[in-house]
């Protein structure tokens, strides 16, 4: 029986019926199976690598956070706001780690408004850290590309053991067991260098007794 249907109009209900198709496949069932495997598979990073205390969430392992003074010791301090020195401290954000800002700040090497803003973060972490401006790391002055990320240099990290166990009332040695059990290696055993997760490493400096 030959349809009543025009060629154009038959054209259309099977594109539609195609449409519909890979709408629940590539939409519905192969999401649902993403996040099935990953779930049951990697749940810890399906879930956005979240650091948790008591409950609450700290943090994730991919980005890195400020670690500032609270407002409530800011005022009993008299404090102006600032870096904590109770915490170690990331590398700069030009996003001031705000995931929905990511980026460098896309000024040359030469530029002058980087140069004299790399001075400036040079002698405030010097001053910060109780060291020399010229012992100060270049990831403790400089943003990564993205502006994102938790990790800073075995030397930036060591840097800040005397600063941080004097705010603790801690012994550096104890400090800076930390900070060596939570040294990673290089990518691949050859690429970059050794590095800490500086959000990792404060929420085992939280947990510490």
């Amino acid at each position: 029986m030959t349809s009543s249907l025009s060629p154009v109009v038959r054209n259309h209900l099977s594109a539609l019926r195609i449409l519909l198709v890979l709408t629940a496949i590539t939409g519905v069932l192969y999401p649902l199976a993403v996040t099935g495997v990953a779930q049951g598979a990697f749940p810890y990073q399906a879930n956005g690598s979240r650091i948790t205390r008591h409950g609450t969430t700290m943090g994730s392992t991919l980005i890195g956070q400020n670690f500032t003074l609270p407002e409530d010791r800011r005022r009993n301090s008299g404090r102006a706001p600032g870096p904590d020195p109770a915490w170690f401290q990331p590398r700069p954000s030009t996003g001031g780690y705000d995931p929905l800002a990511s980026g460098a700040s896309n000024l040359g090497p030469n530029n002058p408004v980087l140069v004299r803003t790399i001075e400036a973060r040079r002698a405030a972490v010097a001053r910060f850290d109780g060291v020399d401006p010229r012992d100060v790391p270049a990831d403790a002055v400089t943003a990564s590309g993205s502006g994102l990320d938790p990790h800073i240099s075995a030397a930036y990290a060591h840097e800040q053991v005397n600063r941080v166990a004097r705010a603790r009332g801690l012994r550096p040695a104890t400090v800076r067991a930390l900070v060596t059990a939570h040294l990673q290696g290089r990518v691949l055993g050859f690429l970059g260098e050794r590095r800490v997760n500086v959000v990792q490493l404060n929420a085992a400096l939280a947990n510490h007794r």
